[in-house]
């Protein structure tokens, strides 16, 4: 029982997400790569259904 109040600690760390490194928000914010991404995914797509029709 002593265990499971233990781990309800306010503010405890668990409770906090993780925060993103410098680079992983520069890869979020950067457009040339969200371009490079949706391209890419755009075409894994269209591949997907185009196998699916024939």
């Amino acid at each position: 029982m002593r265990d499971k109040q233990k781990n309800k600690q306010a503010y405890e760390q668990a409770y906090f997400p993780p925060i993103p490194s410098r680079f992983t928000k520069f890869m979020r914010t950067c457009v040339l790569w969200q371009i490079v991404r949706f391209t890419k995914f755009n075409l894994m797509i269209t591949r997907l259904l185009i196998k699916s029709h024939r």
